[in-house]
């Protein structure tokens, strides 16, 4: 039996007016995100807040298993931050409470859970970070303790009883790791109905998540009708390719940008992503118009050199999270070593045992991870002492201060004493 098509949003009877405004709303909500489910109930949802003037609750929850954000986090910040300029609440739960369960969502191990003192660290600097994309003067910050420690036993099976182990299996990870032999823990079920009852307890309009979390959002949906709530939609937004173009950005992968990171590092990264994966960052991290990325990627596509554009994009990055001074100065440090110069503020280290081998002294002013890693980076050009490339491997460096540069970015002001 063949089910209808879905209403597309010009077709929708709502009850109230379909205005140029909530048209607009609905552009911008759905402006890069990857889904939107389904598009004409958030289309009804956005005429009725235009219509009473009554904030829509628009939730993101955020487990604090690792605190430090970076640029991939933020693609589902920005939409949330375009979402609170509309006039809408925006809810940042930290999920205090799920993150002692651990989340399952594209891992196939176990996660071991925090203790209350790490929690609570970590959402400290989750929300000191997220601050810096959302605006703090409309967001709700929440811990999901707050309704899920009450439920207790009684609770906690009374919302088991209303999602079943079948529509559970079909969440990927489960089904690969139950097909693979790999344990699955009963906990593990609850993780995504926990989540789900977030949205209930926060009687949550609209839920925000990257592609890898749309089965938990679609459980928050389910939930709230068992509940006899409007269901919320649900956005998922894409995860962003780091600095190799290859992976998702990730700090196990090392292909990130973190959000505190200094401003010339920041700046440096992200011109040295490639000329391909630029427009997938404007589209993802970038608040200018459309009209004007699409004006740039047309003067680069006619001749343009890209790193103009690429520069643009650092400057902006580097403004949003620390400032257009700091902007300034980055890209007068970027220009400064690419020209072969050395920047201002290089650490100073002092070592002993001239005269030292090259490649010793490289690992031990923590230039390298290893000797032999310092003489392959000399076999490739890449050490230079006092601006000059280093060849012989088997160089002694008497006693004196010197400049030590390894790549373009790691710098020293090494003084050896014997």
């Amino acid at each position: 039996m063949s089910h209808p098509a879905p209403p597309t949003p010009a077709t929708v009877v709502a009850a109230h007016p379909i205005t140029d405004r909530v048209l607009e709303a609905m552009a911008i909500s759905r402006r890069h995100c990857e889904e939107l489910l389904p598009e004409a109930d958030w289309l009804k949802k956005l005429a009725r807040a235009e219509a009473t003037g009554q904030p829509l609750r628009i939730k993101l929850g955020l487990d604090p298993t690792a605190p430090d954000l970076h640029l991939g986090h933020t693609v589902v910040l920005n939409k949330m931050r375009q979402l609170q300029d509309l006039g809408h609440q925006v809810i940042f739960l930290v999920g205090d409470f799920t993150s002692m369960i651990g989340d399952p969502s594209g891992r196939n191990t176990t996660r071991p859970p925090l203790t209350r003192e790490q929690i609570e660290a970590n959402a400290q600097t989750y929300y000191a970070q997220a601050s810096l994309v959302l605006d703090p003067d409309k967001t709700e910050i929440r811990y999901n303790s707050e309704w899920s420690d009450p439920l207790g036993a009684r609770g906690m099976i009374q919302l088991a009883s209303r999602y079943t182990v079948a529509r559970m299996m079909e969440r990927n990870d489960f089904h690969a790791r139950f097909q693979a032999g790999t344990p699955i823990s009963v906990h593990e079920f609850l993780y995504p109905l926990m989540q789900g009852y977030d949205s209930v307890a926060l009687k949550s309009d609209l839920e925000l998540g990257g592609t890898d979390q749309k089965f938990n959002l679609l459980v928050g949906r389910h939930l709230q009708q068992e509940y006899g709530q409007e269901p919320q939609c649900i956005l998922t937004m894409p995860l962003l390719e780091g600095l190799d173009g290859v992976e998702k950005m990730s700090k196990s992968k090392g292909n990130y940008i973190g959000i505190t990171e200094d401003a010339n590092s920041m700046f440096a990264k992200t011109l040295s992503v490639s000329d391909v994966l630029m427009w997938r960052w404007f589209d993802l991290l970038s608040f200018r118009p459309a009209e004007e990325t699409a004006r740039l990627k047309a003067e680069v596509e006619a001749g343009r050199n890209p790193k103009d554009a690429k520069v643009l994009l650092a400057r902006e990055i580097v403004t949003r999270f620390h400032s257009a001074a700091a902007a300034d100065a980055a890209e007068a440090d970027f220009n400064n070593r690419a020209k072969g110069g050395i920047p201002d503020d290089i650490p100073d280290v002092a070592l002993a045992g001239a005269p030292l081998g090259i490649g010793a002294l490289l690992k031990q002013a923590g230039l390298v991870p290893s000797t032999s890693e310092a003489l392959r980076l000399i076999e490739q050009g890449g050490v230079r002492l006092d601006g000059a490339v280093v060849s012989d491997k088997g160089l002694k460096l008497q006693a004196g201060t010197m400049v030590v540069q390894v790549g373009k970015r790691k710098f020293a002001r090494v003084t050896l004493g014997a």
